[in-house]
């Protein structure tokens, strides 16, 4: 049967069965193989077969039908899963790049990335330029000749900010960059990032794909000669690999993964409705909003708005607290993509080490709270928001 919706390939798309045609995927929780002859390990590890395996740091069984399964979903060739959401960042980047080379990023980053970029690149040599994301001639004014990569997440952690994709990658490629997109707040379910020119996309399994808290993992997505010829030697040899029992988690994570991202995905509609005109709140910064600056690029260039908004409460950092630690039922933590729903206030954790000049620049200001909606009733969320901001 050919499997083309989405949700088919979720559940089915990469399964490896084994002898014992069991339903579930198996973990194949083994460090290592065995070959029937000294000839036969020569041969495998001269050239591995597409289903040959020599080391879980290399690729084990459960990995690789993880792999396939995130390639089919994404519309990437391949894919090479990692311990990690930043060990996807870091190894995509670092795979890719040596000193003398020059980056072009949008400013707008998570922490993290933003470290990557701006201390561990640069010490080895990489030349790295920042651009607000959202001004076209930032980016055409900062690419130049000798551009290798252009970095960028497409909704910016945490302020919500969209990227015009199709347009940074017209200009990357005409400078001969490639395009390199941490994608995990538009979700493999509204993602359209290959179709419009990105050559290499990145998500942290840890959020929506696992998407209850349990396991970290990451992902890279591909064309073949990148994941295999590029990445693949990086990640062997320096160990950022995803653990057997971590991808079978994410397996069957994403066989739920569409339901539940268009569930969150609703009610964080519904709750930036709820909340719009609040006097308490400065702003409720989401892309489904008509408000929002990019809410008509988000319509053109995502099948759906994202999990995530954020609110800015006006009367700043103490009020937030006093907001935060007055919720019942959304929990104060710091990932997203979860099925319980989550506050973060940005200026204080995730992005706590950013100079003040930089986090006003962001919009990252005192009062602001991110929100990673979760599974439970719209109602009873909008319900928990307006009681704590009923106690500031």
């Amino acid at each position: 049967m050919t499997q083309t919706g989405k949700r088919t390939k979720l559940v089915h798309h990469g399964a490896r069965r084994s002898q014992y045609a069991e339903v579930a995927e198996a973990i194949y929780l083994t460090q290592g193989f065995v070959y029937p002859s000294a000839e036969a390990a020569e041969a495998r590890f001269l050239e591995a077969g597409a289903d040959e395996f020599i080391y879980a740091r290399y690729g084990n069984p459960t990995v690789a039908a993880f792999e396939d399964r995130i390639a089919a979903l994404e519309g990437t060739e391949d894919a090479f899963a990692t311990a990690s959401g930043m060990a996807a960042v870091s190894g995509a980047l670092t795979s890719l790049l040596r000193a003398g080379d020059h980056v072009v990023s949008s400013r707008a980053l998570f922490g993290s990335c933003l470290y990557v970029l701006e201390e561990v690149l640069s010490r080895y040599g990489v030349a790295v330029s920042f651009v607000d994301g959202t001004d076209l001639a930032q980016w055409r004014a900062a690419i130049r000749p000798d551009t290798k990569v252009v970095f960028l997440e497409t909704v910016s952690n945490p302020t919500l900010e969209v990227i015009d994709l199709k347009s940074v990658t017209d200009l990357a490629h005409a400078a001969g960059a490639l395009v390199v997109v941490d994608n995990v707040f538009a979700t493999p379910v509204f993602s359209r990032a290959a179709s419009l020119g990105a050559d290499v996309i990145v998500y942290s399994a840890t959020k929506h794909i696992d998407g209850q808290g349990r396991c970290l993992g990451g992902v890279v997505c591909g064309t073949r000669d990148f994941i295999r010829g590029t990445l693949e030697p990086y990640m062997k040899h320096t160990g950022g690999a995803l653990s057997p029992f971590n991808a079978w988690v994410m397996l069957n994570g994403l066989t739920t993964l569409d339901l539940r991202v268009r569930a969150q995905a609703a009610s964080a509609q519904a709750i930036a409705e709820a909340l719009q005109g609040d006097a308490r709140l400065a702003r409720v910064i989401y892309p489904g909003l008509p408000g929002h600056p990019q809410h008509k690029l988000a319509q053109a260039q995502m099948d759906g708005f994202g999990t995530v908004l954020a609110l800015d409460l006006a009367a700043g950092k103490e009020a937030a607290f006093r907001f935060l630690n007055a919720l019942k039922v959304i929990v104060i933590s710091n990932n997203l993509g979860d099925a319980r729903s989550i506050a973060t206030h940005p200026a204080t954790t995730t992005h706590q080490r950013l100079p003040d000049d930089q986090k006003i620049a962001l919009g990252i200001t005192p009062g602001l709270i991110r929100l990673s909606v979760g599974l439970e009733d719209a109602a009873d969320l909008v319900a928990d928001i307006r009681a704590a901001l009923d106690m500031i």
